[in-house]
C-alpha cells in the first residue's frame, strides 16, 4: 500500500530505488552488579572506546587514500567523534555510574548520554545542538563494539519482480539503492561511499546535521527528520526520496514511479542546462554585472565553488574551525594554513574570511562554562565575544593577515552595532600588525567589512561606512533580531518572514546608502541563494549575492534572465505593500 512520510528536505533532487534499512539501537539491559565487578564492567567501557577510536583512526587513513574522491565534510565530521570519544566528560560520567549506583556499563553509558543529551538540547546555536546526534553515535558504537554486534546495515534481500521493477529496471543495470536509518554517522557514511546508495532518509537531524552536509556535498537527494521513516518502511521496499519537498513515497503505484521517474528525468535535464551556464558571466538583460560569489564552511569548499563557477568567497565561516574544540582552539599556524589553503583553492578569486561568530557555549571552552546566558543570541557571541578574549581574537587577525599574502582577502566582522566596538576591533587590528611587524612574519592588505545583521546597525549605517570598505548583510540573523524570532523555537518559526516590511526596508536601506557611498554590499544570508528573491534584490540595487555553492547556477540563471532596471520600480512598490509576498508570486 502506497504511502507518504514527511520529513526536511537538505539536498535537492529525486531519488527512486530499493530500500536498505539499517537497524538503529543496541538493545540495553539494566541491572545492577556487585561492587567487585565495578572494576571489569569500567574496563568493558574502556575497551569499547578504544576499539571506535582505532576504527575513526582506520577511517581517517581510509579518507586519505580515496583523494580527492572523499566528500570533505567527513574528515572534520570523524574528527567531532574522535574529540567526543576522549571526552572526559562522557568516560568520567559513566564510570561515576558504575562505581556509586552499581550500574551495568551499558546501563551506565546510557545513563551518561541522557544527562549529556539535555545539557545540548539547551545550547542557543542550531549547529551546537544537532552535534547531539554525534553523540548518541559515538555511544551506539561504544554499545556495539561491548555487546559484539555486526555492521547495522543489512543487505536488500531480493524479492521476485513486480509492476514496479519492471518500471524502473531492465537485467543490464542494477537496480538502484536508497538507505533509510534512524541516523548516520560520519563512519556510516564513509562505509557506503561512492555513490553506492542514490539517495538518504533519516529519522532524526536537521538541515545543519552531518548527514545532510555531507549529503550536499555527495550531491545526493536527502530527507531527514523522517520520524519514524526506519520503522515504517520495509526491507526492500520501493521508496522515492524526493529531496526538493521533503517527501519519502513508500511502496508508489505505477503511476506515482512514473510521475516521479519524469521529473528525475526533467531534473537531470534542468541540471545539465545550469552546468551549461557556468562559464558563463552573471550579466542581466540590461547590462549588469552581477557577483555571485559562495558561501564556506572548510578550506575544501574551495573547491566546490570553483567548480560551480563562484567568482570568489562571500563568506568563510571560520568559527567552523573552532568548534567542537572543548578549549582547544586552534592556534595561529593551524588557522592560518587553512586561510591558506582556501586562498590557494580560490585560485587566485577574492576571499572573505568572517572572524569566529560563535556565543559564550561550553561547547566551544570550558572557561566560559559558568558565563551562559539565559538566551544567548543576545548575549555575547560573535564579535562580542571576540572582544571579550582579545588573545585569541589577536590571534585570528594575525591569521587572516599572513594568509592575506598570498592572495586578495577581505576581513569581515560579524554583528557590531556600536561604534565602540567598531573601535576597539581596529585597535586590536592595529595591534596584531605591529605583533607582525616586530616578529618580522610578512603579511598582506585587507579590505574591511561589517555584517549587517542587528537593526541598531542598518538604522545606523552613515557610522559603519566611514570605518568599513563594505557591507554584507546576514539576513538570517536581520530576521530574527528585527521580529524577534528564535528559529529554533519551533512554537514561532511560523513567524520567521524574510518578505516582512519591517525586513525588506532594512534590507533595501543598506543596500541603497552603499550604493550611494560607492562601497560594495552583498547579501550572504539564506535570501541569497534563495530564487524567490533574486529578481527582488536586483530590483532594489544589489549586485553581489554570496551563498552555498549548490544555489550559484540557478541563482545565475535568474540573473541571466532579469532586466534590473525594469525591476527597480516594482522593488519599490513590493517595498511600499502591506503584504510584499503577494506581489512576489
Amino acid at each position: 500500500m502506497t504511502f507518504s512520510i514527511h520529513g526536511l528536505p537538505v539536498a535537492r533532487g529525486i531519488a527512486i530505488g530499493r530500500a536498505v534499512l539499517m537497524a538503529s539501537r543496541v538493545d540495553v539491559a539494566h541491572y545492577f552488579v556487585s561492587p567487585d565487578q565495578v572494576e571489569a564492567e569500567i574496563e568493558r567501557v574502556r575497551a569499547g572506546r578504544n576499539a571506535v577510536i582505532d576504527e575513526i583512526h582506520r577511517l581517517q587513513h581510509t579518507i586519505v587514500g580515496m583523494g580527492k574522491e572523499a566528500p570533505h565534510e567527513l574528515s572534520a565530521l570523524l574528527d567531532v567523534h574522535l574529540m567526543l570519544l576522549q571526552d572526559e566528560d562522557l568516560i568520567e560520567g559513566v564510570k561515576s555510574w558504575i562505581r556509586e549506583r552499581l550500574y551495568n556499563a551499558e546501563w551506565a553509558l546510557t545513563t551518561q548520554l541522557e544527562q549529556l543529551s539535555r545539557q545540548f538540547d539547551e545550547m542557543e546555536d542550531e549547529y551546537l545542538r544537532e552535534r547531539k546526534a554525534d553523540l548518541e553515535q559515538v555511544a551506539e558504537r561504544i554499545l556495539r563494539y561491548m555487546k559484539g554486534v555486526a555492521t547495522p546495515v543489512a543487505p536488500p534481500a531480493r524479492r521476485g519482480p513486480r509492476q514496479q521493477d519492471l518500471l524502473l529496471a531492465d537485467d543490464s543495470v542494477d537496480v538502484p539503492l536508497v538507505l533509510i536509518a534512524h541516523d548516520l554517522s560520519p563512519a556510516d557514511m564513509l562505509q557506503f561511499k561512492q555513490s553506492v546508495f542514490a539517495g538518504f532518509a533519516t529519522d532524526v537531524g536537521g538541515k545543519t546535521s552531518h548527514t545532510a552536509i555531507v549529503a550536499r556535498s555527495m550531491d545526493i537527494p536527502a530527507v531527514v527528520g523522517a520520524r519514524s521513516a526506519s520503522q515504517l518502511v520495509r526491507q526492500d521496499d520501493w521508496v522515492i526520496i524526493d529531496g526538493d519537498d521533503g517527501v519519502m513515497i513508500v511502496d508508489p503505484s505505477p503511476i506515482i514511479l512514473a510521475e516521479y521517474g519524469f521529473k528525475q528525468r526533467q531534473a537531470e535535464l534542468e541540471r545539465g542546462r545550469l552546468a551549461r551556464l557556468r562559464h558563463t558571466p552573471a550579466i542581466t538583460l540590461d547590462g549588469q554585472k552581477i557577483e555571485l560569489l559562495a558561501n564556506i564552511e572548510m578550506p575544501e569548499d574551495a573547491a566546490a565553488a570553483v567548480a560551480a563557477g563562484a567568482v570568489g568567497v562571500g563568506l568563510f565561516r571560520s568559527e567552523f574551525l573552532f568548534m567542537g574544540r572543548k578549549g582547544d582552539l586552534p592556534g595561529e599556524d593551524e588557522q592560518y594554513g587553512a586561510y591558506r589553503r582556501a586562498i590557494d583553492g580560490m585560485q587566485g578569486l577574492p576571499v572573505t574570511i568572517r572572524t569566529i561568530d560563535v556565543g559564550a557555549d561550553k561547547w566551544l571552552d570550558d572557561g566560559h562554562r559558568d558565563a551562559a546566558h539565559l538566551n544567548p543570541a543576545l548575549g555575547l557571541r560573535a564579535i562580542r565575544w571576540s572582544l571579550a578574549d582579545p588573545a585569541m581574537f589577536l590571534t585570528q587577525l594575525r591569521a587572516i593577515l599572513r594568509a592575506a599574502a598570498h592572495g586578495k582577502v577581505n576581513l569581515l566582522i560579524p554583528m557590531l552595532a556600536h561604534g565602540s566596538e567598531i573601535r576597539q576591533m581596529l585597535s586590536l587590528l592595529d595591534i596584531a600588525r605591529a605583533e607582525l611587524d616586530a616578529r618580522g612574519v610578512p603579511y598582506g592588505p585587507v579590505a574591511l567589512g561589517a555584517m549587517i545583521e542587528i537593526p541598531a546597525a542598518a538604522l545606523t549605517l552613515r557610522t559603519f561606512l566611514r570605518y568599513f570598505d563594505f557591507l554584507s548583510i546576514g539576513t538570517n540573523d536581520l530576521i530574527q533580531y528585527t521580529l524577534a524570532i528564535d528559529r529554533a523555537d519551533e512554537s514561532v518559526a511560523h513567524l520567521y518572514d524574510p518578505l516582512h516590511p519591517a525586513v525588506l526596508q532594512l534590507v533595501a536601506r543598506t543596500i541603497a546608502e552603499c550604493n550611494a557611498q560607492g562601497k560594495g554590499v552583498s547579501v550572504c544570508g539564506e535570501m541569497a541563494g534563495d530564487t524567490t528573491f533574486t529578481r527582488l534584490l536586483l530590483g532594489l540595487g544589489l549586485r553581489c549575492f554570496s551563498m552555498h555553492p549548490a544555489q550559484i547556477l540557478a541563482v545565475k540563471q535568474e540573473v541571466l534572465r532579469a532586466d534590473a532596471q525594469r525591476l527597480a520600480g516594482w522593488a519599490q512598490e513590493v517595498l511600499a505593500a502591506e503584504e510584499p509576498a503577494q506581489l512576489l508570486g
